[in-house]
């Protein structure tokens, strides 16, 4: 894998992850959040720790690709700060589609 590639598929991944636990009411994907054994709505903690460990998962990831593709560099707080704040702004279509954007009701005629 070339080095381009693998920057296309970690930002698409963290595009991808970002946005997911917004969209869907299991937690990481997987398992279905319940609340006295019946299937209920995530509260918006929780979807911020899935969030949390989804960018600990693509930090991971780019890690990993770095070291595979040449030198691993050594990151201070502020490297960790930008790409956390960036990761936060991918996962900002999601919270406009969960939280801000409004359903109306059909129509009736």
């Amino acid at each position: 894998m070339n080095q381009t590639l693998a920057v296309w598929l970690l930002i698409a991944l963290a595009l991808v992850s970002a946005n997911l636990p917004f969209l869907t009411e299991r937690v990481f994907a997987v398992l279905p959040w319940k609340q006295g054994g019946a299937v209920a709505v995530k509260p918006f903690w929780m979807r911020l720790v899935e969030v949390l460990v989804f960018y600990a998962i693509v930090g991971a990831l780019g890690f990993a690709f770095e070291s595979t593709l040449g030198n691993r560099f050594a990151q201070t707080w502020e490297f960790y700060a930008i790409t956390l704040s960036l990761y936060l702004v991918l996962a900002y279509p999601g919270f406009v589609y969960r939280y801000l954007f409004k359903r109306h009701p059909r129509l009736r005629a």
